[in-house]
């Protein structure tokens, strides 16, 4: 699974626009996608900066190449707070488009992505979500028992991040591991970075136990806070244990339950006493952690039918209305199938 970092742009006028093409167009052509590959996500981009320039007039781009179990990818989020899209549907059908755009309209994003998503809100805004995979995408894969999304930006003038999160699968359990090392720049990435080799190595069962390996691998760096989640689809249940400001929910519904971390910090000094947390696996789960580049005070039930959306639309919606832009901003959801 890959976790690397969004460029994000602030698109504030129409001059960005061509930029933003550019930069684009340069990043999938040195990554080696085909020229018709290129061509598509060309026309993907096109029709997202003309629409958010001629309805929103400003919005937030991230964008990023990644890889997966499907293979290398392109993947992009526009996102802006304006009045929202108030016929999605007809505006989907393909060739729809208002004018002075290129005539494409939303649905060809629909058609020329492997994955899309909208979601949009009357005085909320739009989130576009697109995603195209470098060689041919294979759409009947067996499904997993979860799917995650993520937003993962570097803090404002920073090049890596502090922010880090990993997934992975051990004595018949699904572990999730968000991580923060203190501040932010080159040494929290550091310290991040080892925390989720140390994570990943581990064989422990026990999050409490996984945040004590952690804990005695990285006292040679800055430190960091993190919180560990084992999903237990067999005894249907959640055991979570974190140390420090780490924000984990898990949504049934209309319904949350929140985690509560211990204080200190991993690599300095934790708490000589740490219990797991147990929380019942319910049927359509969705677990979100964050780091504290976002505000906590959010609650999805804000958002009309969020829930029914990807967990990539979910994570950029709380991304777009909380993002601090003072931090490193890290978020994902993972919805459990089951």
């Amino acid at each position: 699974m890959d976790n690397s970092v969004f460029v994000s742009y602030k698109i504030e006028e129409r001059s960005y626009v061509s930029f933003v093409k550019r930069e684009i167009h340069n990043l999938t052509n040195a990554e080696g996608f085909s020229a018709q590959k290129i061509g598509e996500i060309d026309i993907i981009i096109a029709e997202l900066t003309s629409n958010l320039i001629k309805f929103a007039k400003e919005g937030e781009m991230l964008y990023r190449i990644g890889a997966d179990d499907n293979g290398v990818y392109f993947e992009v989020y526009c996102m802006d707070n304006g009045s929202g899209i108030k016929n999605l549907s007809r505006m989907m059908q393909d060739g729809m488009s208002s004018s002075e755009t290129l005539g494409h309209g939303l649905g060809s994003i629909e058609r020329l992505s492997d994955v899309s998503s909208i979601y949009t809100n009357a005085n909320w805004g739009t989130i576009v979500y697109s995603k195209v995979y470098k060689e041919p995408y294979n759409r009947n894969k067996a499904k997993k028992e979860y799917e995650l999304g993520s937003v993962q930006v570097c803090c404002p003038g920073e090049v890596v991040s502090g922010d880090g999160f990993a997934v992975k699968r051990v004595n018949g359990l699904t572990q999730f591991f968000m991580g923060d090392g203190l501040g932010h720049g080159v040494n929290a990435h550091e310290a991040v970075q080892t925390a989720i080799k140390a994570f990943n190595e581990c064989t422990e069962s026990s999050p409490t136990e996984i945040l004590r390996y952690i804990h005695l691998n990285v006292k040679k760096t800055r430190g960091l806070v993190a919180t560990v989640a084992c999903l237990d689809l067999e005894a249907k249940r959640w055991t979570i244990s974190g140390i420090g400001n780490i924000s984990t929910s898990l949504y049934t519904g209309l319904s949350v339950k929140n985690y509560t971390p211990y204080n200190g910090i991993l690599g300095l000094n934790i708490p000589r006493t740490i219990n797991d947390s147990v929380m019942a696996l319910d049927k359509y789960q969705m677990l979100i952690m964050h780091s504290d580049g976002l505000r906590t005070r959010w609650n999805l039930t804000d958002l009309p039918a969020i829930l029914k959306y990807d967990p990539n639309i979910i994570a950029a919606s709380i991304y777009k209305d909380n993002a601090r832009y003072n931090d490193d901003m890290t978020i994902f959801a993972a919805k459990i199938n089951m």
